[in-house]
């Protein structure tokens, strides 16, 4: 499992009587990796990185059955509620208009056309930083250019479009976006970020904006 993700936080719950020893990796390609190996066994990760990895490391497949399901959400730092509502306001906004649609299925499907910011937007309200992983694609990566590119750093910048602020991306580890936020060094979470009882005693959650599914790779 790559360490921090909810997949690592299930398997934990699991692991004295479901499996046997876990194995840690920085990255879901590293996790990946080691599996085509043959240092481990399985690999528990997001549906839709799991997918994309299975197209780049030859001799691997998904499992039919989700390991588990769960919804993703922007985690922001708590008692932010200002913040909050707007973000909620345009998450609403972009879902009805189809912009969210459109995105997922560019990165998802190979479909239509990235994001691109209305002509005249302005940013009036100034920066927002986002906290991310940027090994976690389609969610976010980082292209050949070494732009970040993804579902989760579109539709950020979407929201920021709507609400008038301008968006930083900052990548980091990813047991390490919660405290980012925690202690003001970035203003909200997008990665693929699993709402869970634990996290919410950290952080607050906006609403849902896509339901996810931990899968099991093995090779195949």
């Amino acid at each position: 499992v790559q360490t921090g993700t909810t997949g690592d936080i299930y398997i934990s719950d699991d692991s004295d009587t479901a499996v046997g020893d876990v194995e840690r990796y920085n990255t879901g390609f590293e996790a990946v990796q080691a599996l085509s190996q043959g240092k481990i066994d399985a690999v528990i990760i997001d549906d839709q990185p799991a997918q994309t990895f299975v197209k780049q490391v030859s001799g691997l497949k998904i499992l039919e059955t989700p390991y588990t399901e769960e919804e993703y959400a922007i985690a922001l730092k708590k008692g932010n509620s200002d913040l909050l509502s707007k973000i909620n306001d345009a998450i609403k906004a972009l879902k009805s208009d189809g912009t969210l649609d459109k995105i997922t299925s560019f990165y998802i499907d190979g479909t239509g056309e990235t994001y691109t910011s209305p002509a005249g937007t302005q940013y009036p309200n100034g920066k927002l930083v986002m906290a991310t992983n940027a090994e976690f694609p389609p969610y976010e990566s980082i292209d050949d250019s070494q732009n970040y590119i993804g579902i989760d750093v579109d539709f950020a910048k979407a929201i920021g479009d709507k609400i008038g602020y301008e968006i930083e991306v900052s990548d980091m580890a990813f047991d390490s976006i919660i405290t980012a936020v925690t202690s003001g060094k970035a203003d909200f979470a997008m990665a693929g970020l699993t709402v869970t009882d634990e996290r919410k005693q950290s952080v607050d959650f906006t609403d849902s904006y896509y339901t996810g599914k931990q899968v099991i790779i093995v090779q195949g």
